[in-house]
């Protein structure tokens, strides 16, 4: 562990390392984890993977027998590998250092029954540059914007697997512009929304490559019931619910 390195203890009980120069693990991570959906022998991949959280999260949940963890900085794929270690999971959750631009199905053993992704949501040229090279890489769209993460998803998938993405809600156009032009279909979608007097943070998106058209929207995920107890931290009883079954199965 490096000096710029931290440990700590999240949620189903894994222990992350992470970099205090990177992004830290957030609400978002968590939903996107919860909001996946698989089974116990499928395999599956995380585009622009970070510390590996998402990984971790559906395996600890068995939610697939196998995570392939890709992302392109160096030190963070060291940082899943060690995350993976430390967990007891080297076997199951595989970090590799790649291009989600040039990474193919036949990299990974073939074609997989499902994608995850916390892309970048921010273009190269918006937002404060962050001091350092590695947030920056993690916010914004150096290294592939969302129609490269869209048709990576596209070629590791195979007919009818599911691509699961957390985006931001101004972005959403160009979230489902590029899911279309890669013929990944939007099938389900949820607005995020701290509590009912804010505008939704965030948007949870299932696609289907493959699928016909026809999206089910369903009803926003209220964080808090009030912004008092958004202060406070205290969960609504839908979003406790999925913070306790890491799933969005009784979330109709």
């Amino acid at each position: 562990m490096s000096n710029s390195d931290i440990s700590l203890k999240i949620n189903e009980g894994l222990t992350l390392t992470e970099s205090r120069d990177g992004l830290t693990f957030g609400t978002d991570a968590y939903l996107l984890a919860a909001f996946t959906q698989g089974g116990i022998k499928k395999r599956c991949a995380d585009l622009g993977s970070g510390t590996g959280v998402i990984p971790l999260l559906c395996i600890q949940r068995n939610k697939f027998n196998k995570a392939y963890a890709i992302e392109i900085q160096e030190r963070f794929a060291e940082i899943i590998k060690q995350n993976a270690e430390q967990n007891g999971f080297s076997k199951k959750v595989i970090p590799l250092c790649a291009d989600i631009r040039e990474i193919k199905a036949s990299d990974l053993d073939g074609e997989l029954d499902s994608v995850t992704a916390n892309p970048p949501y921010m273009t190269v040229d918006s937002g404060k540059r962050n001091e350092h090279d590695e947030k920056f890489i993690a916010r914004h769209e150096v290294h592939g914007d969302i129609g490269d993460f869209c048709a990576c998803a596209y070629r590791l998938l195979k007919h009818g697997g599911k691509f699961y993405t957390v985006w931001r809600p101004d972005r959403l156009c160009d979230l489902i512009c590029s899911l279309r032009a890669n013929r990944l279909e939007p099938k389900v979608i949820v607005f995020v929304h701290a509590t009912t007097e804010n505008e939704p943070s965030m948007v949870l998106v299932q696609s289907t490559k493959g699928a016909a058209p026809g999206a089910r929207i369903l009803r926003p995920l209220i964080l808090h019931d009030s912004r008092e107890d958004a202060k406070n931290s205290k969960l609504s009883a839908d979003a406790k619910e999925i913070y306790e079954s890491c799933s969005f199965k009784n979330f109709k």
